[in-house]
């Protein structure tokens, strides 16, 4: 199981992450708002402004104070390293 750290020491699940957004759109505060009213809005933002917001495909909704473009980027490391490990 490959973790993605998402700021502040905390970490996702790589494979079940479906989409990393931002959250100015109307549809995406949407998206919080009703994983809120459910129950499955996980903020880890630590009180700081919500810069992402990654979609799991369990239904919930992580919120998250780095930009999604440095979180694409820690995926996409995590997957370089796997691919130098094989080819050893």
């Amino acid at each position: 199981m490959k973790l993605i750290n998402i700021g502040y020491g905390n970490m996702v699940s790589a494979n079940r992450l479906i989409a990393i957004v931002s959250p100015e759109s109307a549809p995406i505060k949407r998206i919080i708002q009703e994983a809120r009213d459910k129950g499955a809005l996980i903020d880890a933002t630590y009180g700081r402004r919500t810069r992402a917001v990654i979609i799991m495909d369990s239904d919930h909704v992580v919120l998250s104070s780095v930009q999604p473009e440095t979180v694409a980027n820690r995926l996409a490391e995590d997957d370089e390293d796997e691919e130098a490990l094989e080819d050893e």
